[in-house]
């Protein structure tokens, strides 16, 4: 399977309790046609026009994120594949920024007050 999904628990300690505070983390390894993996950081997922789409995040950049296709191969597995359209692309990407931008405050670097 070129793609392998692993899920990694970090734990952040509580600075003025002993409360701990765990976040799920879900990572997502791609195999390029040389056979190098490189892991990365699923930020996001949406559904547009009947197609699924993920969002990828690599640990050494996190000012630029991937966005590929979901699909399912024969056998039912989750395969991630390059958006070729670039109208179809341009649509995904405003999509996403505009899932992102709803998420953070980009202004101040903060979550959004309620």
């Amino acid at each position: 399977m070129a793609e392998e999904i692993k899920n990694v628990n970090e734990e952040l300690e509580g600075e003025l309790d002993s409360t701990k505070v765990v976040e799920e983390v879900e990572i997502v390894t791609l195999t390029d046609e040389e056979g190098k993996e490189t892991e990365f950081e699923l930020i996001g997922r949406l559904s547009l026009g009947g197609k699924d789409y993920i969002a990828l995040m690599a640990e050494d950049n996190d000012e630029e994120y991937l966005i590929l296709r979901s699909e399912k191969d024969e056998n039912g597995e989750e395969l991630f594949v390059t958006i070729e359209d670039d109208d179809e692309f341009d649509a995904v990407a405003d999509a996403f920024d505009d899932e992102f931008m709803s998420e953070f405050d980009y202004d101040f670097g903060n979550e959004p007050q309620a």
